[in-house]
């Protein structure tokens, strides 16, 4: 089933030449805002984590075990998602 589009009032050069001059760009911006390219998920290690919160190992394990960061295991290796870890720092930030 296709659609039919009725032009009234204006010829096809004005249509067209109205068309590239304002609804293309503003529909090329707003389609641009909402479809950004996706960023690969950046994994960090444990002593990574560690460095960029300023903290020790075991304040991380701590933190790992009450739930406060979320971590992802691979074998006997631990990850922690860069955008979560810095989430939970912008959650935390004091007024």
């Amino acid at each position: 089933m296709s659609a039919t589009i009725q032009i009234i009032g204006c010829d096809l050069p004005d249509f067209f030449a109205e068309l590239k001059k304002s609804i293309i760009p503003e529909l090329r911006e707003q389609l641009s805002k909402e479809f950004q390219p996706k960023q690969p998920t950046e994994y960090l290690t444990r002593s990574e984590v560690c460095k960029l919160l300023k903290i020790d190992l075991s304040s991380l394990h701590r933190w790992r075990k009450e739930g406060k960061l979320p971590s992802y295991g691979m074998g006997n290796r631990v990850y922690f998602k860069r955008s979560e870890v810095e989430q939970i720092i912008n959650q935390n930030k004091l007024s």
